[in-house]
């Protein structure tokens, strides 16, 4: 089968908020945006139960309803929208030359990375079981859902004692679990966290289950069974919900020996911009941001890199 060549002004890769918002905008500015959705099409959201910190949905909406609507509406100005891959790239010269897993080979003028990141796992069966009902690795997206309840958060360094001390402001107790017997999170952390009285850290514990109910299509936690790594005694907490808090990993193994990035795979772009070292490629959303990781901030971004590559095109 012969290679098929496309010419593409500006490819976006990767969906969510950034990648879809990056679309309203270069459609609108005529860029001819075209989409590739990547495995996950609308991104971590889609996990996502009840999003209720979204300007413009004063009643909240369910996480894969609104990537729905942002997808709606970056087509309704004319984006290509594809499910599929990227699986190769080349910024040597531009244009870009881009593959992907229908067979194409893209050359664009301007490319948006938009592929995310993935939080880490535990990888308990139990815990997928009940993601996005009672389990969540985000206490900002999911905290307010605990107003006043019990729930668990599993992590030492700074993400996990800064997630703890956020849901503490909301929930009656929290339980942090660590498998050590020191945290790893700096000092000022450890403070916050140690002088916080409704949290209790369940040191040298590792969760083993989460356990819960279910009523025909509706699940809700109601505990975990965490295992002493010291003795091996096992012990029930009752919680009403889980947080997981040992880190993301960026989805940038694309763009190893690419584009900068720091230790961590985070692309790095220059300040107050989504520029990356190469010209004419942008990142914006969870790839290149590991402090907020929010849909706003994440959407705000994906603005802003359709507007420099339009500012770019255009110079």
């Amino acid at each position: 089968m012969s290679e098929i060549i496309e010419k593409v002004k500006c490819l976006i890769i990767g969906s969510g908020p950034a990648g879809y918002t990056a679309a309203i905008y270069a459609a609108r500015a005529d860029l001819k945006p075209v989409i590739y959705e990547g495995l996950q099409p609308g991104g971590q959201l889609t996990i996502t139960t009840e999003v209720d910190n979204f300007p413009g949905y004063p009643d909240g909406t369910q996480g894969t309803e609104m990537m729905e609507d942002f997808k709606k509406q970056a087509q309704r100005f004319g984006t290509d929208v594809r499910f599929g891959m990227i699986t190769e790239v080349n910024f040597s010269e531009r244009p870009f030359t881009i593959k992907s897993d229908d067979g194409k080979t893209l050359i664009a003028e301007v490319v948006i990375i938009a592929t995310g990141a993935s939080a880490k796992w535990l990888g308990m069966e139990s815990e997928a079981k009940f993601n996005g009902f009672g389990v969540s690795a985000c206490a900002t997206c999911d905290g307010f859902f605990y107003k006043g309840k019990d729930v668990a958060i599993v992590g030492g360094g700074d993400t996990a004692a800064e997630e703890a001390t956020y849901l503490a402001k909301l929930c009656r107790k929290v339980y942090l679990i660590h498998r050590r017997d020191e945290l790893r999170a700096s000092k000022a952390m450890q403070k916050k966290v140690l002088e916080t009285p409704n949290i209790e850290i369940l040191w040298n514990h590792v969760p083993k289950e989460i356990v819960g109910k279910e009523e025909g299509f509706s699940k809700s936690v109601t505990g975990a069974i965490l295992t002493n790594v010291k003795n091996g005694e096992d012990k029930t907490i009752d919680i009403d919900g889980f947080f997981v808090a040992i880190g993301h990993k960026p989805n940038s193994d694309l763009f190893k020996g690419k584009l900068e990035m720091d230790e961590t795979g985070y692309l790095i772009t220059a300040p107050d911009s989504t520029k990356t070292n190469i010209e004419g490629v942008y990142a914006c959303g969870d790839i290149q941001d590991k402090t907020f990781r929010q849909a706003i901030t994440a959407a705000g971004s994906g603005c802003q890199a359709a507007i420099e590559a339009e500012r770019f095109l255009s110079s």
